[in-house]
């Protein structure tokens, strides 16, 4: 049940995929700036609170629905749950079009354009960067794009599902995820809403970091095993942990070493301002070849071989329940 969910709902994201900031995330988002607003009081032990219900909320509703379908209903109906949830936070095109669109302007030559076009995308564009330098950008945020809006999704989703907790683990890796884009860091007072206050903000990072602890190395495995196994082991083991998230620095590093490219940058000059940064510009390189446009191609190959590999393994899993 769980590989057939999970077959239709990649089926289904690709012929209509939800666009970013969809309905059901603008309801989350409206969710979480509500709990925040009435629990957060700059403590920890109610940021923890406020975590938690946001997050535990919607998942035992999504887990009692499940077990009522199952139990009440049969299978099939629980697999269309199944099916609901994943389409909802699977997110393969969500940021594929993006990456075509950038691909597609350095190839006709057009950098200004792939500037503009990553801008728009992640607001890093900044009008000194170089052709290698947008490439870089685009494979790194590529490469983490797919962990959490794929890989990181059906990680977690195959193992809460295979103990009986149906779509539950693909719910909590994308609310972990978003909860950590909306309150990971301080902000300060604006007009319609309190700030996010320190315990708040250390708190979702801190959640999301042991929520995305396991996925993150199952990503960078998968690379690894997909591409080129040895350097991508050598980058993971010698260069994630220089990265400012160490979860990022894993699937970062292994994508370095899974197609030998480059990524991160050096160190920002004293009088260069930290918001120009991007995910890595402020760590040292990784080994590999300068980024080059072939890199994108190589990208695209890497994330499709690891997906393959994903649903082959699932199917394995699959088979060897139904003989067993």
């Amino acid at each position: 049940m769980s590989f057939l969910s999970l077959l239709f709902a990649f089926l289904l994201e690709q012929v209509r995929p939800l666009a970013s900031g969809h309905s059901l995330e603008k309801a989350f988002h409206a969710w979480a700036d509500w709990l925040k607003n009435n629990l957060d009081a700059g403590d920890r032990r109610h940021a923890w609170t406020a975590w938690w219900v946001a997050v535990g909320v919607p998942c035992m509703v999504v887990v009692a629905v499940h077990w009522w379908l199952m139990l009440g209903m049969g299978w099939v109906f629980a697999m269309l749950w199944n099916l609901a949830v994943l389409y909802a936070t699977l997110g393969f095109r969500r940021f594929s079009h993006h990456f075509t669109g950038i691909r597609d302007a350095l190839a006709t030559g057009d950098d200004v354009a792939a500037r503009e076009l990553l801008r728009e995308w992640q607001g890093e564009a900044d009008v000194s960067m170089t052709r290698t330098e947008i490439i870089r950008h685009v494979i790194e945020h590529s490469a983490l794009a797919a962990h959490r809006h794929v890989f990181g999704v059906v990680a977690w989703f195959s193992l809460l599902a295979a103990v009986g907790l149906g779509p539950v683990g693909a719910l909590m890796f994308r609310l972990s995820a978003l909860l950590f884009q909306a309150w990971g860091e301080p902000s300060k007072a604006v007009d319609d809403g309190p700030h996010t206050s320190e315990a708040l903000a250390s708190v979702s990072a801190s959640a999301w970091s042991r929520v995305d602890w396991l996925p993150s190395r199952l990503t960078g495995l998968s690379f690894a095993v997909v591409g080129n196994f040895e350097d991508a082991v050598d980058a993971w083991r010698q260069q994630a942990d220089q990265f400012q998230q160490p979860n990022d620095g894993v699937v970062l590093a292994a994508t370095s070493g899974a197609i030998n490219v480059r990524l991160g940058g050096a160190v920002l000059a004293p009088d260069e301002p930290p918001e120009l940064a991007g995910i890595s510009d402020m760590v040292p390189p990784t080994a590999g070849r300068e980024p080059e446009f072939a890199h994108l191609r190589s990208m695209v190959g890497l994330v499709w071989r690891a997906v393959v590999m994903w649903m082959f393994l699932l199917a394995l899993l699959t088979l060897a329940r139904m003989v067993g």
